[in-house]
């Protein structure tokens, strides 16, 4: 199977009897590369698993469009699967590139973790304990304390997904934004959040780590007993995601602004 000038082409599927399945169907009908081999890819399951595919193309620093088609529930990243027409759809695709999140936690311990997200970074209350955070923009404290069930930063990606759940705003794919959007404030009470250039680093400072810890999550990926976390936008690492023209991942946030 190839695009434009015969790009290697390989296929993933996440464990599911379903996408397992639609992976066997293509095999059927088309020939396709090892992932290490190719230089496009077809990822077939559900949101989450799209997300996994593309941060193992992170951790192995390299990275190539993906072509993704729905076998699992949501799909909101996904394109419809088909098995017919595949090589002419990848190859009128429309090319969407997302810069994850980077996020450079320290631990109370003193360990520094660096991950990346696609849709959110989260700080989370790891006990029944509020958290106490102190949030500042580049190098600037803008909240002196928040006192809250946590608080995230969204990409436009993932505007609709955990950040949506917490009254953040959907935000339109290029607007060079990201969502900061606090979970269940408790203090200050009317703050609902506030949009940040993408240029600008996000710090988070845990004000009682101790007696009230806190775990960061950069999508799926879990530190907990946080300190400091640092969250910057990593244009330089964008990812290319390819759509179905008439189905694109602009239009798609675009509509769920108008959702009821």
């Amino acid at each position: 199977m190839t695009q434009n000038a015969d790009k290697p082409t390989a296929v993933v599927a996440s464990p599911s009897p379903h996408a397992q399945a639609a992976a066997a169907l293509l095999f059927e009908q088309y020939d396709f590369q090892p992932v290490e081999e190719a230089e496009q890819v077809i990822a077939l399951g559900g949101d989450g698993f799209l997300l996994q595919t593309l941060h193992d193309m992170l951790d192995r620093g390299r990275v190539c469009p993906v072509f993704g088609m729905n076998r699992g529930t949501v799909g909101f990243l996904m394109n419809e699967f088909r098995v017919e027409g595949l090589r002419e759809r990848v190859n009128g695709a429309k090319q969407f590139r997302m810069a994850p999140l980077r996020m450079e936690a320290v631990t109370v311990s003193g360990e520094t973790v660096v991950s990346h997200a696609i849709n959110e970074v989260s700080l989370l209350r790891e006990t029944r304990q509020s958290a106490w955070i102190e949030v500042s923009v580049n190098g600037r404290v803008v909240l002196p304390e928040l006192v809250c069930d946590g608080i995230l930063v969204a990409t436009p990606a993932g505007s609709t997904a955990y950040n949506l759940s917490a009254q953040g705003p959907i935000l339109p794919f290029g607007s060079k934004l990201v969502a900061l959007t606090p979970i269940s404030p408790f203090r200050p009470r009317r703050w609902r959040g506030a949009l940040i250039p993408d240029d600008l680093h996000i710090g988070f400072r845990v004000l009682d780590p101790i007696k009230r810890p806190i775990s960061a999550v950069a999508d799926q990926r879990e530190v907990r007993d946080v300190a400091t976390v640092e969250v910057r936008v990593e244009r330089e690492r964008a990812l290319p995601l390819l759509f179905d023209p008439w189905h694109a991942l602009d239009e798609r946030i675009a509509t769920e602004q108008f959702a009821v």
